[in-house]
């Protein structure tokens, strides 16, 4: 755990208590050839500041992603999707990197808008009255016209309901919303790739934003259909208590973080957490939180492998998906060369032992 670098205490035999501290400080090196791997190796031995557990939470989700035995969560907050780290997600998910993803409803909503319209380029410190003349959202520095966002989402989530409505379908959980959803978009949008999968998205707080409300809205004339949140408890019960162990990539903070927190607590915690957040922890609230706060309540194993980064997703989140990309393909290269090798060695022996059967 990288907080607890150089902070490891021990009673010596006069039992003086004493600190021992880490490797020395490196200076970090790069040139032209250095591939961003060694990059995040430099980070990690570069003593501070953040970069050390940049650096720790790649090695997490290097070690996380590929162990089969592991559950792997995937959560983030919605306004990620209004940018291009929404294709960093869906790449993800494109790669089964993960089993089950924790959202919020505002993903949801940029997901079917970005996929059936555009959004702009703006700025932080554009005149918000006069966006507003102009019927233009502004989402930090992103640009949201109208007609991309409610009134193209109400229109798509009434169709995409009215079939299922006329399918028989009476009931859904937020999962089967997603599904729904899913198959009606593109190979742009995560909740495709999540279908197309079989990848669960939950989200426990569906009804705060676009796509809640016009489910409420369908409610309003057709009484008979229901949305059901008890569904997706179900399904989460019955995805942890069958996991053996559990780990989770957090985007994050909000209702999708703690969701994922609160659902591993039912296994005594996760085994692999890695945060990425800009709330600072003074506050006491759950985003600032740093992970091993979660260790207390018994939602992060005590043994886990766990890192907190304070760094902007849209910033790092690329970097960090590079690094594994290029760590996977070089894995699965090596794993390909040991097969030949082995191959290769099972066709020397074969023929070995015809010639002394001969």
């Amino acid at each position: 755990e990288s907080q607890n670098k150089g902070r490891i205490l021990y009673l010596t035999s006069t039992n003086e208590i004493m600190i021992e501290v880490g490797r020395p400080v490196r200076d970090i090196e790069i040139d032209s050839n250095t591939t961003i791997e060694k990059i995040f190796e430099e980070l990690s031995q570069s003593g501070g500041f953040e970069s050390v557990n940049l650096s720790d939470g790649m090695k997490i989700l290097s070690e996380m992603i590929p162990d089969k035995e592991c559950l792997k969560f995937l959560s983030f907050v919605g306004a990620v999707v209004s940018t291009g780290t929404r294709g960093i997600i869906k790449n993800m998910l494109k790669n089964k990197w993960f089993d089950v993803v924790l959202t919020t409803c505002g993903a949801l909503d940029h997901d079917i808008a970005r996929h059936f319209s555009n959004y702009k380029e703006g700025s932080f410190t554009m005149d918000d009255r006069e966006l507003a003349d102009q019927n233009i959202h502004r989402l930090g520095n992103v640009l949201v016209p109208m007609d991309s966002y409610g009134p193209l989402i109400e229109e798509k989530m009434t169709e995409f309901l009215e079939e299922e409505y006329k399918n028989g379908v009476r009931e859904m959980t937020s999962a089967e919303i997603c599904k729904m959803i899913g198959k009606h978009l593109g190979e742009d949008s995560f909740l495709y790739w999540a279908y197309k999968n079989n990848i669960d998205v939950v989200v426990p707080g569906i009804m705060d934003g676009s796509v809640g409300s016009q489910i409420w809205m369908f409610t309003q004339s057709h009484n008979d259909f229901k949305l059901n949140i008890i569904g997706d408890a179900n399904l989460l019960s019955g995805l942890i208590f069958k996991a053996e162990k559990s780990g989770a990539f957090m985007i994050g903070g909000g209702i999708s973080k703690h969701h994922t927190l609160w659902w591993n607590q039912y296994r005594e915690g996760l085994d692999y957490a890695f945060y990425i957040t800009t709330a600072q922890e003074f506050d006491g609230s759950l985003s600032g939180a740093l992970v091993r706060e979660a260790i207390s309540w018994g939602k992060v194993t005590k043994i886990a492998r766990q890192a907190t980064l304070h760094a902007e997703v849209t910033t790092i989140l690329p970097f960090i998906y590079a690094a594994l990309i290029s760590k996977f393909e070089k894995n699965s290269e090596l794993l390909f060369e040991i097969k030949i090798a082995g191959i290769a060695k099972n066709v020397a022996l074969a023929k070995h032992c015809r010639r002394i059967s001969y």
